[in-house]
C-alpha cells in the first residue's frame, strides 16, 4: 500500500513545530511559524516533487485530525481537511505538544535565569495537561486512520523528534535544568519514541523515520547540536530548543535513505 519509490510526485507534510521549522530562515508563513527550509521542503526540491506544506507550530494531534487551530493573526484549518487526495507520500511529525515534552523543557528553562523569569509571563509553554504516552498513540493512530481516508494511495512516514537532550547534554550545556529535570525529560522523549513505532506497528503503509536514536550524538552540547539552546536570540527567533538548519538538512537526509531501503526491500 503506498507509494514506495524514490520519486513521489506529491508530498504533504503535517505537523507542529519541530517539521515547522520556526525561525529557520526564509520564514514562508510567520503565523504558521513555517519555513522554507524545513526537512519537508528540502525533501521535495531534492526529488522534484510538489510539496503540500500544512504544518503549524503548536499544533497538537487534535489541530491536525479535527480543531482548528488559533494563532496571533491567523486561525488555521484542522490539517487533513487540506490534505490533497492526489499525496502519495505524507509526512507527520507530532505528539510532542500532546505530552509537554518541548513545552514542559522550556517551562524548567524559563525557570532557571534572570531572562527565563521574566519571559516566563510572556511565552507560552505548556496549555493543556499533558497526555500519556498509551493517549497519545491512540490519537496518532486516529490520525493514520483519517489519512489514509483522504489519500487513500499514499505511504505514511512518521517522522520523529531529533533528540534535544542526548548523549552529550548535562546540566549547563545550553540548558539550564537539574539532573531530575534532565532525566524527566529524557525519558518523555524516549516514550514520544516508542509512541512512533506502536502506532505505526498498528496500521500497514506507515513507517517510521528514526531520527530520535540516529541523532542521540547531536542534542545540547555536543560538537554539532542539530537543534538550538535557549537564550534571548532563539526566544526573540520563536525556537529555542528546536531544529537547526543542519538539524532540518539531516532530517531530510534521514527520510530519502527510509524511502530507499523500502524501494530495495532491505527496510
Amino acid at each position: 500500500m503506498g507509494e514506495t519509490t524514490t520519486n513521489p510526485r506529491h508530498i504533504t507534510a503535517l505537523g507542529s513545530s519541530y517539521a515547522a521549522g520556526p525561525g529557520i530562515p526564509p520564514q514562508i508563513n510567520r503565523f504558521a511559524g513555517r519555513s522554507g527550509n524545513n526537512f519537508a521542503h528540502i525533501l521535495a526540491s531534492r526529488l522534484g516533487a510538489e510539496l503540500t506544506d500544512l504544518t503549524v507550530s503548536g499544533a497538537t494531534l487534535n489541530n491536525i485530525l479535527s480543531e482548528p487551530q488559533s494563532r496571533p493573526g491567523h486561525t488555521f484549518a484542522p490539517q487533513i481537511a487540506e490534505l490533497p487526495q492526489d499525496t502519495d507520500v505524507v509526512l507527520v511529525t507530532g505528539g510532542g505538544n500532546d505530552m509537554g515534552y518541548i513545552g514542559g523543557v522550556t517551562k524548567d528553562a524559563l525557570k532557571g535565569t534572570l531572562l527565563g523569569y521574566v519571559l516566563s509571563w510572556i511565552y507560552p509553554v505548556i496549555n493543556a495537561e499533558p497526555l500519556t504516552a498509551n493517549d497519545v498513540t491512540k490519537r496518532f493512530v486516529e490520525v493514520i486512520d483519517r489519512i489514509r481516508e483522504k489519500a487513500p494511495n499514499s505511504r505514511i512516514y512518521l517522522v520523529e523528534y531529533l533528540s534535544l537532550l542526548g548523549l552529550s547534554t548535562k546540566p549547563g550545556t545550553g540548558i539550564n535544568l537539574t539532573d531530575e529535570q534532565l532525566r524527566y525529560h529524557q525519558q518523555v522523549a524516549e516514550q514520544l519514541s516508542s509512541v512512533y513505532k506502536l502506532a505505526a506497528e498498528a496500521r500497514p503503509g506507515c513507517e517510521v523515520v528514526s531520527v530520535h536514536e540516529k541523532s542521540r550524538d547531536h542534542g545540547l552540547g555536543s560538537k554539532e547540536p542539530w537543534v538550538e539552546g535557549f537564550s534571548f536570540w532563539t526566544v526573540w527567533q520563536g525556537n529555542p530548543f528546536h531544529p537547526n538548519l543542519k538539524g532540518m538538512q539531516v532530517v531530510a537526509d534521514m527520510i530519502q535513505e527510509k524511502m530507499q531501503d523500502i524501494q530495495t526491500g532491505s527496510s
